[in-house]
This record gives structure tokens, C-alpha cells and sequence, in this order.
């Protein structure tokens, strides 16, 4: 079997095969879909993020990538850089660059409280995309949402006490009942390796405004908002199953069986 190529190649690939420049969440999909990498680390698209800029920065001119629009990119001897002349790329990469708040670093949408086994430490277990290392987000410190359906009905925060211990602490007091789905917005970083880092020390001001905006644009979806919180610049993470979970289903399908005989 052929050895998975580096992230470099896979990426040129896939932009080489794009008649149109591509967003890295985009590209990212396509490298796992096509199979170019199998070690995808728990953060694939920031990793292929931090790949295309890093060789940006650094590489300038000889760097095969150009940065069309935020976080969108194509290479620099395709069509879109050809049409555009060595100008515009030149203008579109210098006040174009994605903006980075460094507040929040990851959330989850309306992840399933029943697809998690509440014990004392819960896994709260979420992934980049499908086939990436899974990132176990107990210890994860920010703000969460406890939803009724699609009604938020508490919103709380994880200052002294990690998210999978307050989300805990809500199967057990007087919401225990009341909420079936919850979001949050973490504040630590995730590593590659699927490790949570620790918290800054503090935070800019002109950074903390933009994303407190962001945070309410994508938690409560105002109508009148004509844009979600795209500024959140924070990786979203899909909700995995606690695989306990998984197991007792199949025990209980078993039993179900063998009851019948």
C-alpha cells in the first residue's frame, strides 16, 4: 500500500485539482475524503491552516500558495492567481489576512446529552471532522448553553470547575430533567496531538469585543443578524459518541434477544 503523503502534497493536490480557490476547512475534507492522509491529528484543519500560512509567511513569493480571501486559498501558478496578475495577489494577501481573536478556540453546536455516559468524569468527547483524533473536552474551560429542544434555558460558565464537571452537576440538580442538548465555547487551546493547553493570562480588549459578539451571533442565531459568528475564528467540533454509550446499546439489543428465546 502506498505511503500517505505529507500534508505539504496532499494539499497541493487537492488545489491543483480545484478549478476554484478553496476554503482550508474545504480542502482539509477533501485530503481525508481522498484518502492522501491518514494521520490526521485532532486538529486537521488548523493544521492544513497553519501549514498553507506558515509557508506563506515565510516563503513569500516562492510559496506555492496565495491567500485569495479569508482563509481561502488556490496556488499561485493556477488560473484564479493567473487572471488576477501579480498585483492583486500581492494586494489580496496583505489586507486579506484572516484575523485571529484568540479568545475562543473551539465550540460545539447542540451536541446530545444522551450521547454521553454521565458518570462522575464524563467524556465529552468531540472531533474536527470525521476520521480525526477524537479530543476529550472534560477539562475544557469557557461558556456552555443547556437547551429545551431548541430553547435555550440556563446558560452558565467554567471557571473553577471544567465543563464535564458542570455539565455533571446539571444531570444531578433541579435542570436534570429540563435540557436534552447543549453547546459551549472553549477558551483552551487544543494541540494537535488532541491535548487541551492552558489559559492566557489575560486577553486584549479590542480582541474580547469581537468575539463576545461572535459568540451570541452563533449561540442565540439572531434573526436579524445577517451573518453567523464568523468572526468567532474558532474551530467547530462535531459531537462524538461516548463509546460506552455504543456498548450498552448493543448489550441491551443482546439481552432484548435472548429474552425472546
Amino acid at each position: 500500500m502506498a505511503s500517505e503523503l505529507t500534508w505539504r502534497k496532499a494539499i497541493e493536490k487537492v488545489l491543483r485539482s480545484s478549478p476554484t480557490p478553496l476554503h482550508y476547512n474545504e480542502i482539509t475534507e477533501r485530503i481525508i475524503a481522498g484518502g492522501y492522509r491518514k494521520s490526521l491529528g485532532a486538529t486537521p484543519s488548523a493544521t492544513v491552516n497553519a501549514r498553507i500560512a506558515s509557508t506563506i509567511k515565510h516563503e513569500g513569493e516562492a510559496s506555492p500558495y496565495i491567500r485569495v480571501s479569508k482563509g481561502v486559498f488556490t496556488l499561485r501558478s493556477g488560473p484564479v492567481a493567473a487572471a488576477a496578475g501579480p498585483g492583486r495577489t500581492s494586494e489580496i494577501q496583505e489586507s486579506e489576512e484572516e484575523e485571529q481573536y484568540e479568545v475562543v478556540t473551539s465550540f460545539g453546536m447542540f451536541w446530545r446529552k444522551d450521547a454521553i455516559e454521565w458518570v462522575t468524569t464524563p467524556k465529552i468527547l468531540g472531533m474536527q471532522q470525521i476520521g480525526a483524533t477524537p479530543v476529550d473536552f472534560y477539562k475544557q474551560l469557557g461558556i456552555y448553553l443547556l437547551y429545551d429542544g431548541r430553547e435555550v434555558i440556563y446558560v452558565g460558565r467554567t471557571t473553577d470547575r471544567p465543563l464535564g464537571k458542570r455539565l455533571y452537576e446539571h444531570t444531578l440538580d433541579r435542570m436534570s430533567a429540563r435540557w436534552d442538548r447543549f453547546s459551549w465555547f472553549g477558551l483552551l487551546p487544543v494541540a494537535e496531538s488532541g491535548q487541551l493547553g492552558g489559559l492566557p493570562e489575560s486577553y486584549a480588549a479590542a480582541k474580547l469585543i469581537p468575539a463576545l459578539e461572535a459568540i451570541l451571533i452563533e449561540a442565540l442565531e439572531p434573526r436579524q443578524n445577517r451573518k453567523r459568528g464568523d468572526d468567532l475564528a474558532a474551530v467547530e467540533y462535531l459531537q462524538k459518541a461516548d463509546p460506552e454509550i455504543e456498548k450498552k446499546k448493543v448489550k441491551a439489543t443482546l439481552d432484548a434477544a435472548l429474552n425472546k428465546l
